[in-house]
């Protein structure tokens, strides 16, 4: 019998959602729309004649943070309604709609009116929904989601929930909110470092400034370049950020950058993953971004910090982002906290057992891809969302790895892939074939090992990344999803064997391996998972099975190893 968990943060009474979303490009003309809407769930597309429940958004309807708490039948369209009154002079020109994510089809009609569809369930999208607006207003979000069709990006969502797949999402789970802009306003910074100056790309091209420390830059063009004085790099144990404004005719918005670099080079004869032109040692985590009150949404952003500070707390320095785009929200507490992402794309396409995990883990992990998947449409939202994924992510300084296909799943035709990847963004690692069916064209030597042979663990002609390994199972009584299914790779009845276990694991299978080329290592997982209870926090992030001064012992030695 499952069990219902609340998160040690909504326990305290903290669920709001009540903050600017999007903290790369602030604006002060802002209404938040999260809270209490109308919502009814229907077999049709056509409106409902009456909305007899009500959703506290962004939860999904599955969640009890929604207060709706129930499956959504396969195939349902999910309708949102809000009357919305603007405030007095909030438009300064245009007025726009953002939706932080929707699964997996959304449509926004203004008073009757269609103003909006967007497709995909894992990226944020806006609508300008000024030429509908009234003195009085009726908005509404309509929302399609079907499992059952998998050429959407998905992640770990299944109809049947269970071991390593999860809960559903559906309709809204992330921030809704308004914001008024001039006529002519900065839609968008491209923000590209090094580790001595920043280049910051205004679109559309407009002329103004940019005030660094004190400093103004004019933009050229819509480009302005920022030298700072005595420059200072982001690293996870010193993550400095740089405030900036930039501020055109008619429209000023507010960010922030850090300077560093990554790359991959020799040392010494070895490939390894340079850190601001120094070998570091990615010392991380799986974390999928599952709670047990919000399934895809905690109940506030300050769960993400305190799930990053929890594991720098154990030493770690990197949290690889499973196959799930997150709020912004995420990725700025990275930014500030100093965690590094790793951050993989969702896949979608269907996934085989016996293809897709029980070959590989039996070493058949060369199989062509070039007709797997073949279908186009798939193939194609695959792309379009990998495409609006690093669009929207690129700028944060925290993510410096980014991570295509997941053990086969959806793989198709990885070479050709990773040169879209690389198109898309230049400065960062990518991770072609994370776990198995290897290509040609990929960054590093990604490796998934969870039963054996330690022996892939070897020197390579690429930087050598242990992208997912561990999975030890710890019960923690009062703190289990669903005690009668257990799940996880390798059984450990209390936390005490635990802690030895994970101990024994770096020092026999890691550390020893970190000479000869391995440069990163990514452990499952953060956190209990639904019947995954392989965490180092429970679900609930109550209880942390690990032990600080073994971990931080351990992530000491794995930096010096490399350095070394």
């Amino acid at each position: 019998m499952l069990q219902t968990l609340s998160t040690a943060t909504a326990q305290k009474g903290e669920t709001s959602w009540d903050i600017y979303p999007r903290p790369q490009l602030r604006r002060n003309s802002y209404v938040n729309l999260n809270g209490q809407w109308d919502f009814a769930l229907s077999p049709s597309p056509d409106f409902p004649a009456a909305y007899k429940e009500t959703i506290t958004v962004p939860f999904c309807p599955e969640s009890a943070l929604s207060g709706v708490k129930k499956a959504v039948e396969v195939g349902s369209y999910l309708f949102y309604r809000r009357e919305l009154t603007l405030p007095a002079d909030f438009n300064r020109g245009r007025v726009l709609l953002h939706i932080g994510a929707a699964d997996q089809v959304a449509d926004v009609y203004v008073n009757q009116q269609l103003m909006g569809h967007h497709e995909g369930g894992y990226n944020a999208f806006t609508v300008d929904i000024t030429d509908a607006l009234q003195e009085k207003n009726t908005l509404i979000i309509r929302c399609y989601d079907d499992l059952r069709d998998t050429s959407f990006p998905y992640g770990k969502q299944t109809l049947k929930r269970g071991g390593m797949w999860y809960t559903p999402v559906s309709g809204i789970w992330q921030s809704v909110w308004l914001e008024s802009v001039p006529q002519a306003h900065i839609a968008s910074l491209d923000i590209r470092v090094t580790t001595t100056d920043a280049t910051i790309t205004v679109s559309p091209a407009l002329e103004g400034t940019v005030r660094c420390e004190g400093v103004d830059y004019p933009l050229h063009n819509g480009r302005a370049v920022i030298v700072p004085n005595s420059p200072r790099c982001w690293t996870p144990e010193d993550p400095y950020l740089y405030e900036f404004t930039v501020e055109t005719a008619e429209d000023s918005v507010e960010s922030y950058f850090a300077l560093r670099t990554i790359q991959c080079r020799e040392v010494k004869g070895i490939p390894r993953l340079l850190l601001n032109g120094k070998p570091y040692f990615f010392h991380g985590l799986l974390d999928q971004g599952y709670w047990p009150d919000g399934i895809y949404t905690p109940p506030s952003p300050q769960c993400y910090a305190e799930d990053i500070l929890a594991m720098k707390a154990l030493g770690f320095n990197t949290l690889r982002k499973h196959i799930k785009v997150e709020p912004e929200a995420f990725y700025y507490q990275c930014d500030k906290l100093g965690m590094v992402v790793f951050q993989d794309m969702v896949n979608n396409g269907d996934y085989s057992f016996f293809r897709d995990t029980a070959l590989p883990t039996v070493c058949v992990q060369k199989l062509r891809d070039k007709n797997f998947h073949r279908d186009e449409t798939t193939r194609q939202r695959f792309l379009q969302a990998m495409k609006e994924t690093v669009q929207q992510l690129k700028n944060h300084p925290s993510i410096l790895y980014w991570t295509i296909f997941n053990e086969g799943w959806g793989q198709f035709d990885a070479d050709s892939v990773y040169e879209r990847m690389r198109a898309l963004d230049d400065s960062r690692i990518i991770d072609a074939t994370s776990g198995w069916f290897r290509r040609k064209k990929s960054d590093v030597d990604s490796r998934h090992i969870y039963f054996g042979p330690w022996s892939q663990l070897k020197a390579s002609d690429r930087p050598l990344v242990l992208s997912e390994f561990g999975g030890y199972a710890c019960p923690i009584e009062g703190h289990i999803f669903n005690p009668d299914k257990a799940y996880g790779y390798k059984a450990c009845p209390s936390v005490e064997d635990f802690r030895t276990q994970i101990e024994a694991l770096y020092r026999k299978r890691i550390l020893p391996v970190v000479k000869t080329g391995l440069c990163a290592a990514i452990m499952t997982q953060v956190s209990d998972v639904e019947d995954e209870i392989n965490g180092f926090l429970t679900y609930d992030r109550a209880v942390c099975k690990g032990d600080a001064t073994s971990m931080l012992a351990i992530a000491q030695e794995l930096q010096k190893e490399i350095e070394e």
